[in-house]
């Protein structure tokens, strides 16, 4: 066989095993609201530094509305996010409603503050990681109800009108 019938052959066969593997991967890709955990399951515990020096704990702000958010310090629509979440803090805080921001990389103090915000800060671990469905992109939310269960999952930017009206509903809950 020619040196040139013998590349079209290996291109064709790579080509082909390529797309057997992104079939199989898109096949059997659990989608984001069928990952644990689901609208309607018990928020899986935090606990972890923040980066304010004191324990970040999701059993702290039990029977509170919680917003637990995923996010990054390259990502810019995460600390654009970040910003209209801490307005929403600011004016819910006082009604039961906080934050916690768990950055998926290395967030340090002097961001937070260049970031102004009030609300618990830490950094994910691999047991976070897991026990959310495997946080890989972001930014990610989980609005969590007073009762500890997830009332929202939100990949992606999580819009402001949106997280305001969740929130007052959420605090309306009994």
């Amino acid at each position: 066989m020619p040196a040139k019938n013998k590349n079209v052959v290996i291109i064709i066969a790579v080509v082909a095993v390529l797309a057997a593997a992104i079939t199989v991967y898109f096949i059997k890709r659990t989608p984001f609201e069928e990952l644990k955990p689901r609208v309607g399951d018990t928020a899986p515990e935090i606990q972890l530094g923040g980066l304010s020096g004191k324990m970040v704990s999701l059993a702290d702000y039990r029977g509170q509305v919680v917003l637990v958010n995923f996010w990054a310090t390259w990502c810019p629509p995460c600390k654009d996010e970040l910003k209209w979440f801490e307005k929403v803090f600011e004016e819910y805080e006082d009604k039961g409603f906080t934050v916690i921001a768990i950055s998926i990389d290395e967030a340090t103090p002097e961001q937070v503050i260049d970031l102004g915000l009030a609300f618990p800060v830490a950094v994910m671990n691999d047991r976070v990681k897991e026990a959310y469905g495997g946080i890989s992109g972001v930014p990610v939310s989980f609005l969590v109800g007073k009762d500890g269960k997830v009332l929202k999952k939100v990949s992606r930017t999580y819009a402001e009108a949106d997280l305001r009206a969740d929130v007052e509903a959420a605090l309306k809950a009994k």
